[in-house]
């Protein structure tokens, strides 16, 4: 029992994190992942920003549509190439990214870093196995709001 209600308490912090989050600043988790990115690279295409942030184009696509409605980001036409479309920041998207708390998966990557690289491992293997035993190998986490390895990089000390 003590593992479920483990389990439970990981998916109600994340969820109360993110309602916070949508109350205090009007937009979404995946909304506020995109904004980061684009104030981390400036002038990034559709499928750029979907790579980075590990959503699809589709996904992605309507999240842009929503943060430009809200005045959050612009689409700069390429003056040389009138196909490709740049996604920027607005002076608002810049505020909101700037008054966001850390995303919790930051604070949990600086948390874990701090660990022993054994409690570490130990960590791992375990969430691993509880993937496993709930059949879950095959879902696809992309939505997980962070690139492939960013977690294990970020623990390990290197830049993500």
């Amino acid at each position: 029992m003590q593992i479920l209600r483990s389990i439970r308490n990981i998916m109600r912090a994340v969820d109360l994190h993110s309602r916070k989050i949508h109350s205090d600043l009007a937009v979404t988790l995946p909304q506020l992942l995109c904004l980061h990115a684009l104030a981390e690279q400036e002038d990034m295409t559709l499928m750029a920003l979907s790579r980075t942030v590990n959503l699809s184009n589709s996904t992605v696509n309507g999240i842009v549509d929503r943060l430009e409605a809200k005045g959050l980001l612009t689409r700069k036409r390429d003056e040389e190439d009138r196909r490709r479309v740049a996604l920027a920041l607005s002076a608002a998207g810049r505020r909101v990214v700037e008054s966001a708390p850390s995303l919790l998966q930051d604070r949990l990557a600086d948390a874990l870093r701090r660990l022993p690289e054994p409690e570490q491992a130990t960590i791992a293997r375990s969430l691993d196995r509880v993937v496993d035993l709930m059949e879950a190998r095959h879902i696809d986490a992309s939505p997980n709001l962070l690139p492939p390895g960013a977690i294990e990089a970020s623990i390990q000390g290197s830049p993500s």
